[in-house]
């Protein structure tokens, strides 16, 4: 067995066997594209790929109870797996509540080398996303993870209760257990660290997309683009605040909590709810855009859409939290309490069909040199030590 955070060399050539873990949420996100994405590009490598999944939506609220305070359900499952496999890595995103730590130990008892990929702050905080109050929150450090039970993050001080407590347990556990930290940002990383988690363990990796587009559609797009969950932290109704402000007509792809109220904001202006999209339909709105906006409120890690967005030539603009800046660049990422600088950002790009082509080409430019798919299996392969 390899201690943490180092793996054997192996031939450069070699293809490996993969084992992909994750517990699907409730609302599937990013998250979900992003492991669709791995695997594909791995298969597509050559190397051969066996996929396990539990889905939470599927799982009552006493067996996730139950995974979080035992530290996973049926670790057997994951053991078998790895031998029917014959899985030399073990890649898991998401492992609350129905997996845990105990998945990662068996997967390193039937001879794989473990990977956990974090893509949000549930290592620390008991709802992933650490915003509360209309503000980024870092409350909860390391195992102290009681002020997400007294401000009742998850809605219910039972469900909180067990949260907090399985977070508690089982995070030594599963930096015991993973030969490797993957953080999808900088920010992301910082931000672990902050919560008390060892940044000298992470490797930071952004998302990639599959494919990136040869050109930006742009300079005659008709509408500014805003896509995600409809919730308090992604900052839509920012979004709808600015583009009324700016004159801009705004499609917003998305379903969520926040959805009856933002509707009442953008009444009797341009704004369209187009509801939750496939992937595809998705794709036609961004080729269809002038603009995404993503004035996330939260410090949101690496979000897909953005990267998506890149990927197409679609320029972007973003808040200045989380792992947006990193994304689009300082220049493109706003303060989020500034609306007048959203309003006279998104209004000079929507009057000037020449600077979207030009802030599109300088996205295609940052996805094929960020978020390509060869530079995602470089950085793979590197952290699997191949």
């Amino acid at each position: 067995m390899s201690p943490p955070g180092l793996l054997p060399p192996r031939d450069a050539d070699a293809h490996l066997r993969v084992l992909l873990l994750h517990n699907r949420y409730r609302a599937a996100g990013g998250e979900e594209r992003v492991v669709d994405e791995l695997e594909a590009l791995l298969r597509a490598r050559g190397h051969a790929v066996a996929r396990l999944e539990r889905d939470s939506s599927e799982a009552g609220r006493g067996s996730a109870a139950r995974g979080m305070l035992r530290g996973g359900i049926a670790a057997g499952d994951v053991a078998k797996a790895v031998r029917l496999h014959r899985a030399d890595v073990v890649h898991a995103h998401n492992l609350h509540p129905l997996f845990g730590w105990r998945a990662l130990s068996a997967a390193r008892t039937a001879g794989a080398r473990t990977v956990l990929h974090l893509h949000n702050y549930r290592l620390v905080c008991a709802i992933g996303v650490a915003f509360r109050d209309g503000e980024p929150c870092y409350r909860c450090h390391g195992r102290d993870t009681l002020p997400g039970v007294r401000h009742r993050c998850r809605g219910s001080v039972a469900e909180g209760a067990a949260y907090a407590a399985g977070i508690a347990r089982q995070q030594p556990r599963l930096l015991d257990h993973a030969d490797r930290l993957v953080a999808v940002s900088d920010a992301l990383a910082s931000g672990l660290s902050r919560m008390g988690i060892p940044r000298e363990r992470m490797t930071v990796l952004p998302n990639a997309v599959g494919a990136i587009a040869e050109r930006s559609q742009a300079a005659d797009g008709a509408y500014a683009l805003a896509a995600g969950r409809l919730v308090e932290e992604k900052g839509f109704d920012i979004a709808i605040r600015v583009a009324r402000a700016a004159g801009v007509p705004l499609r917003i792809a998305g379903v969520g909590p926040q959805e009856e109220r933002l509707r009442a904001l953008a009444a009797g202006g341009d704004a369209a709810f187009l509801g939750r999209l496939s992937g595809e339909a998705l794709a036609r709105e961004r080729r269809g855009a002038a603009v995404l906006l993503a004035p996330a409120r939260s410090d949101d890690p690496c979000p897909m859409t953005v990267i998506e967005a890149l990927a197409d030539g679609l320029p972007v603009l973003g808040s200045d939290r989380g792992g947006i800046p990193e994304l689009v660049g300082e220049r493109a990422a706003l303060p989020i309490e500034d609306e007048a600088a959203w309003v006279a950002a998104l209004g000079a790009l929507w009057s000037d069909p020449a600077a979207r082509a030009a802030a599109g080409a300088a996205a295609l430019e940052r996805a094929r040199t960020h978020h390509s798919p060869a530079a995602w299996y470089k950085g793979l392969m590197e952290v699997y030590g191949a």
